[in-house]
């Protein structure tokens, strides 16, 4: 078994994504432990240029594209020969596809991390061929993984996306007292993100306490028509739209109460950073929340699709800012005992140098 390694990332476009954080989050970690990588992907416009320095991202504009795709992946493939890495990960399914297309021309086995659930007829081409394990970010993905696509278990690993601990951070407990509280939403504006939802239990919050603030943080192809429903509910005054940041830690701090509305939720990393910051959390029981969240000791849960379940919880902690506090410290313990990123980059390495020690095989 190697005592070093050169492992390729392959990831998809950096963007207000969980899965976008968690490869810079693991490449920010893979110097540390004696892993040598370079990360590549088609636009990572959004990484500020000295942070793509240290991290080793070089983006291929137009890789995805039908016409210069071509042309861009010969010159993926000649700058990747070069580093001649023992090891691929794909970083997410958005990257699959051309994950694929180098393990074959580079004959090098892949790692690939699962971070959603697949829809009815949604696609994941999987080369058994060159594919060592996939790495499901929790057990609701796994399950999906195993009952939907009926792949081997014993090609499944559940390893969770890990967030930093907030030592280096001086952030105010939640609602304290002469402060305006503000209920918080971070993530891609999708609709399944149910961040409409969110919106509609701001209007009933506001009903009864006009005091309170709300925050939406992301960017995503939602962004205008949530915008629209905020001004069709009347609530745009009291509403704040944070957009095209690519780190949330400041719109998290910034918050009193953080809620989480999605519909399908693979594991919720931005509930983990908020969470990680001692903010109590309402969640929707779906997919990783479910499994995370022990209702009424570490966050609160809600069915998805309720606007009205959601203020009322909402109203919950508001009026009880002691038990809101409560939740979020016991969040936090959580955190940092079992979703912290040291130990998710400590099990992908051990993953990495089990699966660099497995040649490919080629079939006949």
């Amino acid at each position: 078994m190697p005592d070093s390694l050169e492992v390729l990332l392959v990831a998809g476009r950096f963007e207000v994504r969980g899965s976008c954080a968690y490869t810079l989050r693991l490449a920010a970690g893979l110097a540390e432990r004696d892993v040598s990588f370079q990360v590549v992907c088609p636009d990572a416009q959004l990484v500020p240029a000295a942070r793509r320095r240290a991290l080793r991202i070089h983006d291929y504009p137009r890789l995805s594209t039908p016409v210069w795709g071509e042309l861009v992946r010969r010159f993926l493939l000649y700058d990747v020969h070069r580093a001649d890495p023992q090891l691929i990960h794909i970083q997410s399914r958005r990257a699959l596809k051309i994950g694929n297309w180098l393990a074959r021309r580079l004959d090098r086995p892949y790692l690939f991390t699962m971070h959603e659930h697949v829809g009815p007829g949604g696609k994941l081409p999987i080369d058994l061929e060159y594919c060592r394990r996939i790495i499901a970010v929790s057990e609701s993905v796994r399950d999906d993984l195993l009952e939907r696509r009926r792949l081997p278990a014993e090609l499944v690993t559940v390893i969770p996306s890990g967030v930093e601990r907030a030592r280096n951070r001086s952030v105010p407990p939640p609602l304290e007292p002469g402060r305006v509280p503000v209920v918080g939403t971070a993530g891609p504006l999708e609709a399944v993100k149910g961040i409409e939802y969110f919106l509609g239990a701001a209007r009933q919050v506001l009903g009864l306490r006009p005091q309170v603030e709300f925050l939406v943080a992301g960017a995503g192809p939602e962004e205008s028509n949530l915008r629209r429903v905020a001004r069709g509910l009347g609530i745009t005054n009291h509403v704040t739209f944070v957009s095209q940041v690519l780190c949330f830690a400041d719109s998290l701090a910034a918050t009193d109460i953080f809620c989480l509305p999605s519909l399908q939720q693979g594991l919720g990393t931005v509930m983990l950073e908020a969470m990680a910051l001692g903010r109590p959390v309402i969640a929707t029981a779906v997919g990783g929340p479910a499994h995370i969240i022990r209702d009424g000791k570490t966050g609160l849960i809600v069915p998805p699709q309720d606007s009205t379940a959601l203020a009322r919880r909402i109203l919950e902690l508001l009026d009880q800012p002691a038990l809101a506090r409560a939740i979020g410290s016991r969040a936090r313990e959580l955190v940092a005992e079992e979703y912290n990123v040291e130990a998710m980059l400590d099990r992908t390495v051990q993953l990495y140098r089990q699966t660099a020690a497995v040649p490919v095989l080629a079939t006949d």
